[in-house]
């Protein structure tokens, strides 16, 4: 019953927590999915249900334990997972929504990356290729040597070749030009990925994971090209292929979609997930929604108990209170006209004009757990009138 009286009390603020919520667990799960914190991650989850289910039902010894457990518990997770802790950090980016990111003047390496990329597959030369897009890398990729030049054939191929210098790690292309070579990318952490995959693989998987840049590999032992983005993989089968994805993720989202198209595209991508977060987080707050203060006005008629007989009440006909209570949110939801009650003693009541004043023990409320905060208005002003017995009914002397 209680969850029924707090969904029938919903506020914009609640949908509001329930959705920024929702955008919370829905990027958590997507960036610590197959990492080492992913599993703390559902055991903190686990804990705080229980948690929850404790307090709630009153478990003294549990509630207390988990308090003190809580606390030691954060110090040893920002320890354990500062690295995770500080990727989370580094995704949040507002300028990542609103579609800013660099871009070249031109498209033409788009072409000349293309062909660079597939030229090396062929002669089965491993290769790592960082195009970068809104985020800056540097802080995440380490060493390497300054270079600029046009991402060619000609000049990727003498970069990668085993016996030159700077073959060992990842060129970085940054509007369109290379800026520099013998780049180390962070590993991934990730369980579970592929056996044939290699550190070449695991690199540029971590740093996709940590940014939005995209990572072209080629694998030195299949020949085979793979673009990471986003922690994901996506294999490439020609360079007409990686062309237009990289057109595609080098355009500026505002140029190539309307803001409609643009929020449509985000509801409708992994919506099943998405849905998945959102009832997971709208259960959990259900869960604690009761627990909240929670303040709750209503409107009240009064009820009018010994009126004196001679008299007549001219005015107020009906009148009504305003009342405001505060309780936890799971009793104060419960509130209605129906089971408040307002009761005003006219015992003393007078011909002409007359004062009551209103307090709260003239508030009957269904449960003691709810107190009132505020009484309108504090007095009744009533205006009667005297009934004699020449009089006919209905008439009265004012």
């Amino acid at each position: 019953m209680a969850i029924f009286s707090i969904l029938s009390n919903l506020r914009i603020q609640d949908i509001l927590d329930i959705l920024l919520m929702t955008i919370l667990v829905y990027h958590l799960y997507l960036w610590f999915w197959g990492t080492k914190a992913f599993k703390a991650l559902v055991g903190l989850v686990a804990l705080g249900v229980v948690f929850t289910i404790a307090k709630s039902w009153g478990l003294f010894l549990t509630t207390w334990v988990f308090q003190i457990l809580w606390q030691v518990l954060v110090i040893l997770l920002i320890i354990l997972f500062q690295s995770e802790i500080r990727q989370v950090l580094e995704r949040v980016n507002p300028l990542r929504f609103l579609g800013l990111r660099a871009t070249a003047q031109t498209e033409d390496w788009i072409d000349q990356l293309g062909n660079a990329t597939f030229a090396l597959a062929k002669r089965k030369i491993g290769a790592l290729l960082i195009v970068e897009r809104g985020d800056l890398v540097d802080e995440l990729v380490t060493g390497g040597t300054e270079l600029e030049g046009a991402p060619s054939p000609e000049l990727l191929m003498s970069i990668f070749q085993k016996n030159s210098p700077l073959h060992d790690g990842a060129v970085l292309i940054r509007g369109g030009k290379i800026s520099r070579v013998a780049c180390y990318l962070p590993l991934s952490s990730r369980e579970g990925l592929p056996e044939q995959w290699g550190t070449r693989h695991r690199a540029a998987l971590g740093l996709s994971e940590r940014c939005d840049a995209w990572v072209i590999v080629v694998s030195e032992e299949r020949g085979t090209v793979s673009v990471m983005h986003g922690g994901e993989e996506s294999r490439i089968s020609d360079h007409v292929q990686l062309g237009r994805m990289l057109r595609e993720t080098t355009t500026p989202v505002a140029a190539a979609q309307g803001l409609s198209d643009k929020l449509v595209s985000m509801v409708r991508r992994r919506y099943r997930l998405k849905l998945a977060a959102f009832g997971f987080v709208s259960v959990f707050w259900l869960m604690l929604a009761g627990q909240q203060n929670f303040e709750v006005s209503l409107t009240v008629p009064v009820e009018l108990r010994n009126v004196p007989a001679n008299l007549q009440i001219v005015e107020p006909i009906n009148p009504m209170l305003n009342i405001k209570c505060r309780g936890l949110r799971k009793d104060a939801s419960t509130l209605n006209p129906d089971n408040v009650r307002a009761e005003l003693d006219l015992g003393l009541a007078k011909w002409g004009r007359r004062t009551f004043r209103v307090t709260r023990d003239q508030i009957l409320l269904p449960t003691d757990r709810v107190s009132i905060v505020r009484i309108e208005p504090t007095q009744l002003k009533f205006r009667f009138a005297e009934i004699t017995s020449t009089e006919k009914p209905g008439k009265s002397r004012q």
